[in-house]
């Protein structure tokens, strides 16, 4: 069963840069939704430090990827066995996101309970009576590729259905995002790997500009006639149909700084029979939660990695995996990345799905 369906608009100022959350005290109550951009004042501030003064896409079509054999479920759906080659490749993409948290020192959750299988936003279906992050080093949003990307979280409208407006403001503001990723190795690995594979072109700009229409072009979502959402918007910034479900949300930064203003209440880890245990040092984490007035009721995110992994990380297995849905392995996790497209063109939604995990041995 697909996990999805298938804006941050606050700015309050930091003057420090680490997060507690004493569990002597519930979670703030979600806020009233707020549907306008005029609310964009308090996230941009949040990033504000007081000492800072700071051509369409080559894709495989109807065909797997060499290395890859499909295999046909009695569903009829193709899934894809592991890739060996893009298993190394997100190994060593992993190896060298060098702006990734460590849990338990960068960062603390608190996962408490399992929630709840209904949609209902009842207490009755809140397996947590506290927020999910108790500590985050906000020291690292002062690093240039997480402070681009938090920039542009407040761009969007979050109700599907809606047109979105883009601002030349805004348009510098992905392009300043883009250009600071482009620069990591994460990326320069993945842009690497994609041209000697002949699915993207060597040139800087160029793959820029790729990476521009995949993620950044405006498409109209189901049940809309005008472009009203992209894929970056959903699956880093999160959307909403109907006032009353969320969908896409699959970044930890969003979630975080959200659950920060109060506008998100964590409901506990979802957990199937067949998946590993949630456990607070894992970076993938499958989980429930309300946002303005809608529910989320089982979504699955990265937990302290880099924006710069999450972009090459998903960008690679869009274009070399046709299927949609890919099984790597990497450090002790075995994931499933799902990638849905949209007309061939655009990301639909991305998100991890933990298959398996190999506890280290000491």
């Amino acid at each position: 069963m697909h996990m999805d369906s298938l804006s941050l608009q606050c700015r309050p100022t930091v003057t420090s840069f680490s997060y507690t959350c004493s569990h002597k005290h519930r979670k703030p109550q979600p806020a009233a939704p707020d549907r306008h951009r005029g609310t964009s004042l308090a996230l941009k501030s949040l990033i504000v430090f007081s000492s800072l003064n700071q051509k369409s896409t080559t894709r495989l079509k109807g065909k797997a990827h060499p290395l890859q054999e499909p295999r046909t479920q009695p569903s009829g759906r193709i899934m894809i066995e592991s890739d060996r080659e893009l298993s190394a490749m997100v190994q060593e993409l992993w190896d060298n996101d060098v702006n990734r948290l460590k849990p338990g020192k960068d960062y603390r959750i608190s996962l408490q309970g399992k929630a709840g299988d209904s949609m209902a936003m009842s207490d009755n279906n809140d397996g947590a009576g506290y927020p999910l992050f108790t500590f985050v080093d906000e020291n690292i949003f002062k690093k240039e590729t997480f402070l681009a990307f938090i920039s542009l979280l407040d761009n969007y409208v979050s109700d599907t259905g809606e047109p979105e407006i883009v601002t030349p403001e805004e348009v510098a503001e992905n392009h300043k995002f883009l250009d600071a990723i482009i620069q990591t190795s994460t990326m320069k690995i993945a842009h690497k790997y994609l041209v000697e594979n002949k699915l993207s072109p060597k040139d800087d700009t160029q793959f820029k500009e790729q990476l521009y229409r995949i993620w950044f072009e405006l498409y109209a979502r189901r049940g809309s006639s005008r472009p009203d959402s992209s894929g970056f918007e959903h699956v880093f910034v999160g959307e909403t149909r109907g006032g009353r479900t969320v969908i896409g949300f699959h970044n930890w930064i969003q979630l975080y700084l959200q659950e920060k203003l109060g506008h998100i209440d964590y409901k506990g880890y979802s957990v199937s029979a067949n998946s590993p245990q949630p456990d607070e040092n894992k970076h993938i984490l499958a989980l429930q939660f309300s946002w303005k007035d809608g529910i989320k009721p089982k979504g699955s995110i990265f937990i302290g990695v880099s924006p710069e992994f999450e972009f090459a990380l998903y960008t690679l297995c869009f274009l070399t995996s046709p299927n949609e849905r890919v099984k790597v392995q990497f450090n002790f996790y075995d994931v499933e990345i799902v990638c849905h497209h949209y007309n061939q063109k655009h990301i639909g939604t991305t998100y991890p799905v933990l298959l398996k995990y190999r506890k280290p041995t000491k």
